[in-house]
């Protein structure tokens, strides 16, 4: 996912690490994503080994220099395989974890504290919550900055959509124990 990132925002314009991971955490791109900051810099020193992307530029503010790197033409080749791969990956991911234990409720003497379940679950709601939140507000950033076409708003709808389902289901088996 990092490096279709990269790619995809190099081909905006030339930019450094720092930029990117900035662009990234302004519009909260590297929360839903899974992006970590240091997997930038990584993926870009190796994708400028691989050929697909090169520094254009180095510049210097007082002490420090910065690397403006820019896609290549072998960049922009494997821009297009990795964006016709995340098409083809399956889209649904589901909370393994949480129906494997909810399996295990099903079984004879499961000796589980359903209080200490619900604390869990209504931690992971605030947490979700926050997630949301902070996904909403990365939104709000990224309206003011660019103008959203109707795959970023149905994209985003769609993330929304999904905080609140899982939630959601929270809420019902908390009910439900």
């Amino acid at each position: 996912m990092t490096r279709l990132m990269v790619l995809g925002l190099l081909r905006l314009k030339p930019m450094s690490g720092y930029e990117l991971q900035q662009l990234l955490q302004i519009s909260a791109v590297d929360k839903w994503a899974g992006i970590l900051t240091g997997s930038i810099y990584h993926a870009l020193k190796k994708m400028d080994k691989e050929g697909l992307v090169r520094v254009a530029k180095v510049e210097s503010t007082g002490n420090r220099v910065k690397a403006i790197y820019e896609i290549t033409e072998a960049g922009e080749k494997e821009y297009g395989r990795l964006l016709v791969e995340s098409f083809r990956e399956p889209s649904v991911s589901l909370p393994v974890n949480l129906y494997t234990g909810l399996s295990m409720l099903n079984l004879p003497n499961h000796q589980a504290d359903t209080t200490v379940l619900m604390e869990a679950m209504e931690a992971q709601k605030k947490e979700l919550h926050q997630e949301l939140e902070e996904l909403e507000a990365g939104q709000n950033v990224k309206q003011q900055l660019i103008e959203m076409n109707e795959l970023s708003k149905i994209t985003f709808q769609n993330m929304v959509d999904q905080y609140k389902l899982q939630i959601g289901f929270l809420e019902k088996i908390i009910k439900t124990l």
